[in-house]
């Protein structure tokens, strides 16, 4: 029985490395190496909140789904051996922090010729995720004043799309002050330690006292939820991207939210999009260098050590924007 390296999720908060059998391929999927994958803010709140009900040990690999590779064996009509591929699976099956993907075809994306490293090309897969998110739920932000909430990197690629889009003035917020400023290299105008600067209260003297006309919270705390309702004038939009830190209920100023007349949007299931299209997106324009992601590969650690890896991305003082396992 071959056997290949992978990480596994024991239990809450631990993560550990193993040597397991290589996974049977199905009728459609491709048998990917994987050479590189990051951990995403999402994986965090699994590993440590516990936001999505697993039996433990879960399979190897779990929850990792951001992943580049190459294709070793191909059950599906359009990928061949030898040709890298971008691992974009959803939550049931993905497996990036696996040496060996059994993964559908339909869940990945050709990797072109480039002068880029593979870790430029794997920012496409949450990059994507950010895209998706404005384009099912489309803002004119144009002339406006617009937040984020949150600057892992799928903040800094919402300030990012968000002055792209034309928006006046971006705000961020986060603890880490090296998110922070990689966040203002990528679009935004004022960046606020969250656990310092008194949010609220610089929101509302840079808005005349009315609050932001756009927000994005890519946190997913309750923390950042309660706040939200307070940064955003009336008739205001609202976008709430970061997966959730808890399964309890979480409350918040209902009768503020009504009184401003808000509209508050979640988006999920990036990967379900027919084609890929918003992760192809990504690529093209990481591809065509509109936007430069090297500075986000912050912390690359072996397979071997990931949970050192896993703590590095979750402690702010760790100064890490993306951390990745290699193999």
């Amino acid at each position: 029985m071959e056997t290949m390296r992978a990480a596994r999720f024991v239990e809450l908060g631990k993560m550990v490395f193993e040597k397991v059998p290589r996974p049977e391929l199905q009728e459609g999927e491709l048998l990917v190496r994987t050479e590189l994958a990051s951990i995403c803010g999402s994986d965090l709140h699994i590993v440590y909140h516990g936001t999505i009900r697993t039996p433990f040990p879960q399979r190897p690999g779990y929850p990792g789904h951001e992943g580049v590779g190459e294709v070793i064996k191909s059950n599906h009509p359009d990928f061949q051996p030898g040709e890298k591929v971008l691992c974009c699976p959803n939550a049931m099956i993905s497996m990036t922090f696996a040496e060996y993907q059994a993964i559908h075809g339909k869940y990945c994306i050709k990797l072109p010729e480039s002068d880029l490293p593979i870790s430029h090309l794997l920012m496409a897969q949450q990059f994507g995720t950010t895209i998706f998110a404005l384009r099912q739920r489309p803002a004119d932000v144009v002339g406006k004043t617009v937040m984020v909430m949150g600057q892992g990197s799928a903040g800094m690629f919402f300030a990012y799309l968000l002055k792209r889009a034309g928006a006046a003035k971006v705000i961020t917020s986060d603890l880490s002050e090296a998110r922070l400023a990689m966040g203002r290299k990528l679009g935004a105008d004022l960046a606020l330690q969250a656990d310092r600067d008194d949010v609220k209260e610089t929101v509302l003297e840079q808005t005349d006292g009315l609050g932001v006309e756009y927000l994005v919270e890519a946190v997913g705390s309750n923390v950042s939820l309660l706040q939200a309702v307070d940064l955003v004038r009336p008739d205001a939009n609202m976008l709430m991207f970061g997966l959730p830190d808890t399964e309890k209920p979480v409350q918040y100023n209902f009768n503020d939210f009504f009184r401003k007349r808000l509209t508050m949007h979640s988006t999920y299931g990036a990967q379900e999009e027919p084609g890929l299209a918003s992760f192809r997106m990504a690529l093209d324009l990481i591809l065509k260098k509109q936007i430069d992601v090297s500075p986000l590969v912050s912390h690359v650690f072996p397979i071997e050590k990931i949970q050192e890896a896993m703590e590095t991305a979750h402690h702010r003082s760790s100064n890490a924007l993306k951390v990745s396992v290699e193999f």
